[in-house]
């Protein structure tokens, strides 16, 4: 056979591997050939889930490579994904229109150097990450190590932080809501009425590049918070700085604190109430817990939010005391919108600036417990 008639995709250019940073920034959809369990766990946020092998495929595969061979894995490999060829050039054409993909396995390997493969010869123009998705994940702790100034707000369950850190945003200043990403409002009762909250890679995965998004000459606004938001964890790259950051700590009376929880969760379900409350049995007694379950049952949410109070209000104090030497500034915001705290909150961040640049207030500051 001379060279002129060997088939046109003999000579196509090979894929461009780029390093994380460089194939975040890259044009083209990403496509993760990962199995689905592996895109369960955690992904690139954004991208689609086009796996090259399923679940049980995968096991196979590994199987084969662990007991017999890696070449007797890679005929397995090829007779599993052979059928399929045509499926994923039409899945891919039907998830871009410019024919620019991103693709990428773990290692960035044989998968998505074989599926890349494939869709350049379709025509499609490509870019693999080098390294695959284990190189992000070390990307995204890189990212999260990237130090930028904190300011963290502060203040007992129910005195609308979160609202405020919405305010804050959109009076153009700089916030991270972690418990936006989480799904989670960091207490008993924080998943109700919320979507399941996402795996603590995946968390760090979106933390990371919202993280990296936030321009570091500005003060960023993050909610005062435990280690554990529900099951996501904080990575300690970010959450040693919050434990430095100065904490403005915003205060309000109990009645606005328990209306503004009857906004939260006054369409929750009864019975998910009770399972939440029930979880408090250990730290807020046999008996309040009770109490409670009895008003919750009999319509008597301000009642039974008043008693669970008691718990938080005194985990709260607690964890203050406990780090009683660190500076906490606090706003009163009694009978305030969110906007009008969010305002307040601001002429008070601008105070302390200009008192204490913001490199030196990163070096103190409290943790918080919801």
């Amino acid at each position: 056979m001379k060279i002129g008639d060997l088939p046109d995709y003999i000579f196509l250019s090979m894929p461009t591997a780029l390093p994380a940073q460089d194939f975040l920034t890259a044009s083209g959809i990403i496509l993760d050939v990962r199995s689905p369990a592996e895109y369960a766990q955690g992904h690139i946020p954004g991208a689609y889930s086009f796996p090259l092998f399923n679940n049980d495929e995968r096991a196979q595969v590994g199987t084969c490579y662990k007991q017999v061979g890696r070449e007797e894995a890679i005929e397995l490999g090829l007779e599993l994904v052979g059928p399929k060829l045509a499926y994923f050039v039409r899945t891919a054409k039907s998830l871009t229109s410019d024919r620019h993909l991103r693709v990428h396995c773990w290692r960035g390997g044989m998968r998505s150097g074989s599926l890349a493969w494939l869709l350049e010869t379709a025509g499609f123009s490509v870019t693999t990450l080098g390294g695959g998705y284990k190189a992000f994940r070390r990307h995204v702790r890189e990212l999260l190590a990237v130090p930028k100034p904190i300011l963290s707000l502060g203040g007992m369950t129910g005195t609308g932080k979160t609202a405020i850190l919405t305010a804050l945003a959109e009076l153009g200043e700089q916030v991270l809501d972690l418990e936006a990403i989480a799904h989670h409002r960091g207490s008993s009762y924080g998943n109700l009425g919320l979507p399941p909250q996402p795996s603590t890679e995946h968390f760090e995965n979106r933390v990371a590049l919202a993280w990296a998004a936030l321009d570091p000459s500005r003060p960023i606004w993050v909610e005062a918070e435990s280690k554990r938001i529900g099951t996501c964890r904080i990575p300690d790259e970010l959450f040693q700085p919050m434990m430095r950051a100065t904490v403005l700590q915003v205060e309000r009376s109990r009645t606005e604190r328990i209306r503004n929880l009857l906004e939260d969760y006054g369409d929750a379900n009864r019975e998910e109430l009770i399972v939440a409350t029930e979880r408090l049995r250990k730290r807020l007694g046999g008996l309040r817990v009770q109490q409670a379950i009895a008003a919750i049952r009999r319509g008597d949410l301000a009642m039974a939010i008043d008693i669970v109070l008691d718990y938080y209000d005194q985990t709260y104090t607690y964890d203050l005391q406990k780090n009683r030497t660190v500076p906490i500034h606090t706003v009163n915001i009694n009978g305030l919108s969110p906007h009008q705290s969010a305002k307040l909150l601001m002429e008070k961040a601008s105070i302390l600036h200009r008192v204490i640049p913001f490199p030196a207030i990163t070096q103190a500051g409290p943790s918080a417990v919801r």
